[in-house]
């Protein structure tokens, strides 16, 4: 069995950018020379998540206005209060708890599977990170085992 092991940045817009970054996951499977096995995505955030889905306009604005009522950024939440708050302190203002409410409803990795060296996606499926915060720079692993 081999493995290969990417680590990919991308730069979000803010709160509700669906960034599609099934492409650049397509071309780091081709480079990877792995014919069969699992392609596992990885987000190392607590704020941002990854998703499968349609890039559909519309169904995407649904998707927003899911989220939102989910976890509504108007509401008011303990990790917030940064005078009260004591671990996981960041030097700029992390007053984000809506984003970590949205994120627990959303999977943090994704898992295909790569048969015959091509990604297995349904005709519309798409891979994306979901922002659920503020502008950040993102951090996306990849994973390919197989042989």
């Amino acid at each position: 069995m081999k493995a290969l092991n990417k680590t990919l940045k991308f730069q979000t817009k803010g709160l509700f950018d669906f960034v599609d970054i099934t492409n650049e996951i397509k071309k780091n499977v081709d480079e990877g020379q792995i014919k069969n096995g699992l392609v596992n995505i990885q987000i190392l955030h607590t704020s941002a998540s990854l998703i499968l889905n349609e890039n559909e306009p519309l169904l995407i604005e649904d998707f927003k206005e899911n989220l939102e009522r989910t976890a509504s950024k108007d509401l008011k939440y303990r990790h917030d209060n940064l005078n009260e708050r004591t671990v996981n302190l960041c030097s700029e203002a992390c007053v984000n708890g809506h984003a970590h409410c949205k994120a627990i409803h959303l999977p943090v990795n994704i898992t295909l599977n790569l048969i015959e060296g091509k990604l297995q996606l349904g005709q519309w499926q798409r891979i994306f990170i979901v922002e659920l915060d503020q502008p950040r720079q993102r951090t996306v692993q990849v994973q390919i085992l197989g042989i």
